[in-house]
């Protein structure tokens, strides 16, 4: 299909506020083969891109169409995610569906604006999604002979599987089933089509939600092989020679004990009052060329994926534990971001180029943070010896990054990240969150600055580019965001429409010194755009910064493998006219995958961690613990505890009460007058937990 031709009509189209006949299309696009025409008019209608009506043509939006995604299933209805941004969920109700479920891509018509929102019906089905879910199979008693699935993910209600359509699957199975809507019967069924086991164990249930969000396990044969053949390539004479040599440089990485991927390091200069900083990051790009087995795979899965039992990495290991990672004492290929700083920490200089480092230590963050708190034993001290004063310069260099993030309002929003602690039969045994120490936060303060550096060099040159952003918060999210605080007591006069990230960072911390901070911080959270790539240098609301991309991490996220091809032709010598028609279609398509895949991801390993969250409650049941309520709603409370793991209290089930929900932060009792506020301490026991559900429930434990 002819690109060109569908934006020439697409473009032509956007200039016209009614439809258009065809014929006075084909004249106004400037298209020249009727035929060509033709065949892009039948490919953009079937991808709802354009609408067709008795010979006349016009955009969906034009005449009052939408196209979307079925993203979620009830009882009786669904809703739909529409293309078009910025736009919340579409209520449909279910005899408007025309047989569509969730993956589903439609067109949607007479859309409507009601009180909770807008409302619609489904036109047609443009295109169908994979119909595969997973889920655990349930037989209920009052059924005899029956059995339903209750699905994963998109569907929030049970499923009938069709008469026969078991596959031998038992009571508590999680399964892999495929979906059908049956027109006669106007209702949706499933059928069984892989088992993997019960559905009481989290590592089954992270089998499934891997399988279910389509994320590739298994690299292909010929990319294993292609892999192996880059990785056993040597390092020629001839590739050093066209190289900054850097094997002299006091350069280290700082990652995670159990880190096999180091993708980069760094190194630190006093220069007088300034300072000299070098980011070096594995040069993934000399080895996952464009149009290889490698490139493709990695396009294709986007980023890699983190769970508690295992990794699923971007690239074979022999790329990325092998010849991409920055092991110490091994000549290294990389590129390096060097950066030249004055007192102040302003970026007075930078410059990008390929270079070879041979990396000094393997640093731990554990073992920096000892260093730097005064811990560290002799051996610690013995390991870092050649870059002991180094990290000390560094942890200066940090200190001033943060206080200059913080006075341009970069936003410290703190999020609770769990560390699960699995046995030799993979069942988690322990959960705590994961603790940040100086070490953590001088890398990251280190990779913004190179990131920044990167999306700076970019725009100044105008090349296609693959930018992070994050755009400012809408109007009616802020005014959310604004009624909640002032229900806990803050000065909201600045949280309105055009607010300042200074605002809201000191919003933020005015909540720390209250019971309010976690949820102050979850709702900044929430009212925040959702952060994406994009080819447009958009700004990153966040971090307060104007210019920004992810260049850090090309072993474990595409955005960063695509830009480092492009700023590698940059750096090299190929003229602006030739990058920008190399890369200008390549950087779109690039950025709407990337974002497409990191969602993905984040949703199966967000998933994942609530099963195993309730694998480690279902052993400790009956187990007293002090909690702090970390969210209302109409039914009840949410709890979490010390090691971070929440659970809902349904407060329905309390005979003799009558909650009332006000809305914001708090639920009270009408007939004795008992109330929960979000921060309010309780205590709290452990009384149900469904690993297959990914749900934990508990009860009130009075004084």
């Amino acid at each position: 299909m002819n690109s060109e031709v569908n934006q020439m009509i697409l473009d032509a189209l956007k200039q016209q506020e009614e439809p258009i006949e065809r014929r006075d299309l084909l004249i106004f696009s400037g298209v020249l083969e009727i035929e060509e025409f033709n065949n892009a008019l039948s490919y953009l209608e079937s991808r709802g891109k354009i609408i067709i009506n008795r010979k006349k043509v016009a955009l969906p939006e034009t005449v009052g169409y939408l196209t979307a995604t079925i993203v979620r299933q009830g009882r009786g209805f669904s809703f739909a995610a529409p293309d078009q941004e910025g736009m919340d969920d579409i209520f449909i109700h279910e005899k408007y569906l025309k047989g569509a479920i969730p993956g589903d891509m439609v067109m949607l018509k007479n859309i409507t604006a009601g009180g909770k929102g807008f409302s619609a019906e489904v036109d047609k089905i443009l295109e169908k999604g994979s119909r595969l879910i997973t889920g655990t199979v349930e037989r209920p008693k009052i059924k005899a002979g029956r059995a339903y699935i209750m699905p994963d993910g998109m569907y929030s209600s049970h499923l009938r599987i069709v008469k026969g359509g078991e596959l031998k699957s038992k009571e508590g199975d999680k399964v892999k089933a495929a979906v059908f809507y049956d027109q006669k019967e106007k209702r949706v069924y499933a059928r069984v089509i892989k088992i993997y086991g019960k559905g009481d164990s989290a590592k089954v249930c992270a089998d499934a939600i891997i399988d279910g969000y389509g994320i590739p396990v298994r690299f292909p044969v010929p990319v294993k092989h292609e892999a192996a053949m880059k990785a056993a390539q040597p390092i020629t004479e001839q590739e050093l020679a066209g190289r900054l040599d850097l094997t002299e440089e006091a350069i280290f990485t700082i990652d995670g004990a159990d880190a096999k991927d180091l993708d980069d390091a760094i190194s630190v200069k006093k220069l007088g009052k300034g300072w000299e900083l070098g980011v070096h990051i594995a040069d993934v790009s000399h080895y996952v060329t464009k149009g290889s087995r490698l490139d493709e795979e990695a396009r294709q899965r986007g980023t890699s994926v983190y769970f508690a039992d295992r990794v699923i990495p971007m690239l074979p290991v022999e790329i990325s534990n092998g010849c991409c990672s920055l092991n110490a004492g091994t000549k290294k290929l990389t590129f390096s971001c060097i950066m030249t700083l004055n007192e102040k920490v302003e970026l007075v200089d930078y410059r990008f180029e390929k270079s070879v480092i041979i990396s000094k230590v393997r640093g731990v963050y554990s073992e920096v943070n000892a260093i730097l708190d005064g811990s560290a034993d002799d051996a610690i001290k013995e390991k870092y010896a050649p870059v002991y004063d180094s990290i000390f310069e560094a942890q200066e260099l940090a200190e001033i990054l943060k206080t200059k993030a913080k006075r341009r309002g970069e936003l410290g929003i703190e999020t609770t990240e769990l560390r699960f602690v699995l046995d030799e039969c993979g069942v988690c045994i322990d959960v705590s969150e994961r603790e940040r120490g100086a070490a953590e936060e001088l890398i990251e303060q280190f990779m913004i600055m190179a990131n920044g550096a990167a999306a700076v060099y970019a725009k100044s040159v105008g090349i296609p580019f693959v930018y992070r952003v994050h755009e400012a918060p809408d109007e009616e999210k802020l005014a959310a965001l604004a009624e909640l605080a002032a229900a806990c007591g803050f000065q909201t006069r600045r949280i309105k429409d055009g607010v300042r990230q200074t605002d809201l960072a000191a919003l933020i911390e005015k909540a720390k010194e209250t019971k309010y901070a976690g949820l102050i911080s979850t709702q900044v959270l929430r009212t925040m755009a959702k952060a994406r790539y994009d080819p447009r240098p958009l700004g990153h609301f966040g971090l307060s910064l104007e210019d920004y991309c992810h260049f850090t991490s090309p072993i474990r996220r595409y955005p960063d493998t695509s830009i480092h091809r492009i700023l590698s032709d940059l750096v090299s010598g190929v003229p602006i006219d030739k990058i920008q028609q190399r890369y200008e279609e390549f950087a779109a398509e690039s950025a709407k995958l990337s974002s497409e895949y990191e969602l993905r991801a984040v949703r199966a390993e967000r998933d994942t961690e609530k099963c195993y969250a309730a694998e480690y409650m279902r052993a400790h049941l009956g187990e007293i613990y002090p909690g702090v309520v970390s969210g209302v709603t109409n039914k009840g409370i949410f709890v979490m505890i010390p090691n971070g793991i929440e659970g809902f209290v349904d407060l329905t089930a309390i005979e003799g009460t009558y909650f009332e929900y006000d809305g914001k932060t708090s639920t009270k009792d009408a007939r004795s007058g008992r109330s929960f506020c979000i921060g309010d301490e309780v205590r709290i026991k452990a009384a149900a937990a469904s690993v297959a559900m990914g749900q934990i429930d508990f009860v009130l434990q009075d004084e």
